[in-house]
C-alpha cells in the first residue's frame, strides 16, 4: 500500500461527507485561500521570530522570497504531492542555510508531507523529511562554520531533539490521517455494496410478490376464458358464469398488485392490508375451483410469524396454481402438519403432466426456494413414484426473515 493511490472521484479534500483524499485534483481546483492563508502565517510568524533571534540574519527579501516560494508551492500539493513534499524541503533548506531564524517555515513542510502521506506516496513524503532532517543536522554542527551568521556556534542537540520530536509527530500526523481516510473509503465502498445489496434483494421480493400474485389470478382467467369461449354459442349461462369469475379473479389481482405498488413507493410505511397467511387457504380453495380444480385441505396450523404465514401461503398458492396450469390432474391435496419448531406443508396432485411436468419449470419453483430459504427452511418438488406431483416444504417456525423477505 506504499505506492497505491486511492481515488474516490475528485481532488484530495474533507467535505462535510468525509475525507476525500485521491491521487489528482479535478481541472481547475485550486486550494487557493489555504495556500494564501499559511503563506501569510509563515510570513508574519518569521518577522516575529526574526525580533526574538537578534543572533540570526535579519529577514530580508530573499528571506521573504524564500518563505513565498516554499508555500506558494502548496498549490500543486493535490496534484504532485511528492513534487510539492520536496519543494517545501528544498526551501526550508535554503533558508535555514542562509542563516535566517527559526519559525513557522517548517510549516510548509509539514503541509507537503502530509499531503504526500495521505496521498499514498509515503515512501517519499519519509524521504523528504529525512532529508530535512540530515541537512539541518549538517547546517547545524558542521556547514554553520561557513554558512551566515558570522561567529555562530553550533546549535544545542536539545534543538536537533525538537527538530526530531517535530518530524515524528508530522508523520505520525500523516499516518493517522491515512489511516482514517483509507477506513472511510472503505466503509463507504461497504455502504455502497450494502445498498446496490438491499436494491437487488429488494427487486428480487417484488419480482416474487408479483409473479405469485399474478401467475395464480392469471391461470384461473386463463381456464376460465377457455371455458367461456367454448361454451359462448352453446350454454350462455355457463359463459356468463366463467366471465364473472373472470372479473373477480383480475379485480383480486389488481388489489394485491396495487398492495404491492404502494408498499414498494412508500418503502417506510406500513402496508395498508395485512399479508396474506394460511388463513386465507378458504379463499384459495374457491379460486382453485373457479379454475376447475378440486382441492382437499388437511391438517392443522398454529398462530405463524408474519413471515412464515405468508411464505406458506404463497408455497400453496403457486403449487396449486401449477396444478392448474401443468397437470391434467382435475385434483389436489394440501396436507399441512407442524411440530414444535417447524411447519410441514405437502402439496400432491395424481397427473399426470400436461406439456410440461406439473412442477412446471419457471420462477414458481425457484421464487418458492428462494422463499423457503430466507426462512432457514427448505422445498422439495418432483414427480411422485405413482405418477402426479408433489411440492413438500418445510419451514422453521422461530426464524426470522431475511431482509430480502421482511
Amino acid at each position: 500500500m506504499d505506492e497505491q493511490r486511492v481515488s474516490v472521484g475528485g481532488p484530495p479534500r474533507w467535505s462535510r461527507h468525509g475525507p476525500a483524499w485521491g491521487g489528482a485534483a479535478a481541472p481547475g481546483r485550486w486550494p487557493w485561500r489555504s495556500t494564501l492563508l499559511v503563506t501569510a502565517v509563515v510570513l508574519v510568524g518569521s518577522g516575529f521570530a526574526g525580533h526574538s533571534q537578534p543572533g540570526r540574519v535579519p529577514i530580508d527579501l530573499s528571506a521573504r522570497v524564500l518563505l513565498v516560494l516554499g508555500s506558494a508551492v502548496l498549490l500543486w500539493r493535490h496534484r504532485h504531492p511528492v513534487g510539492v513534499a520536496f519543494g517545501t524541503v528544498l526551501a526550508a533548506v535554503l533558508y535555514l542555510g542562509a542563516g535566517y531564524p527559526y519559525g513557522p517555515v517548517f510549516l510548509p513542510v509539514a503541509l507537503g508531507c502530509f499531503g504526500a502521506v495521505v496521498a499514498g506516496r509515503r515512501r517519499a513524503a519519509w524521504a523528504a523529511l529525512g532529508t530535512l532532517w540530515a541537512a539541518h543536522l549538517l547546517i547545524a554542527h558542521w556547514l554553520y562554520r561557513w554558512l551566515p551568521p558570522q561567529h555562530d556556534h553550533a546549535t544545542p542537540w536539545s534543538r536537533e531533539l525538537a527538530v526530531a520530536t517535530w518530524v515524528v509527530a508530522v508523520a505520525a500526523l500523516s499516518e493517522l490521517a491515512r489511516a482514517r481516510r483509507d477506513q472511510w473509503v472503505r466503509d463507504r465502498a461497504e455502504r455502497a455494496q450494502a445498498a446496490r445489496r438491499r436494491a437487488d434483494e429488494e427487486r428480487l421480493r417484488m419480482a416474487r410478490e408479483l409473479h405469485d400474485v399474478l401467475a395464480h389470478s392469471i391461470s384461473v382467467i386463463n381456464v376460465q376464458a377457455g371455458v367461456g369461449l367454448a361454451l359462448l354459442d352453446s350454454d350462455p349461462e355457463q359463459a356468463r358464469t366463467a366471465l364473472t369469475t373472470i372479473k373477480a379473479a383480475s379485480k383480486e389481482a389488481l388489489g394485491e398488485v396495487r398492495q404491492v405498488l404502494d408498499t414498494l413507493r412508500a418503502p417506510g410505511d406500513a402496508p395498508r392490508a395485512p399479508a396474506p397467511g394460511l388463513d386465507r387457504l378458504p379463499e384459495l380453495v374457491r379460486q382453485a375451483a373457479d379454475a376447475g380444480l378440486t382441492v382437499e385441505v388437511a391438517g392443522t396450523w398454529p398462530r405463524l410469524p408474519p413471515g412464515a404465514d405468508l411464505t406458506a401461503f404463497r408455497v400453496v398458492q403457486e403449487a396449486l396454481t401449477n396444478v392448474v396450469r401443468h397437470s391434467g390432474s382435475r385434483h389436489a391435496r394440501v396436507h399441512v402438519d407442524h411440530g414444535p419448531r417447524e411447519l410441514r406443508l405437502r402439496i400432491d396432485d395424481d397427473g399426470p403432466a400436461t406439456g410440461t411436468d406439473a412442477g412446471g419449470s419457471g420462477n414458481g419453483l425457484a421464487g418458492m426456494r428462494e422463499r423457503a430459504a430466507a426462512l432457514g427452511g427448505g422445498i422439495e418438488a418432483g414427480p411422485r413414484p405413482d405418477g402426479g406431483f408433489r411440492v413438500l416444504a418445510v419451514l422453521p417456525l422461530n426464524a426470522t426473515p431475511k431482509e430480502d423477505d421482511r
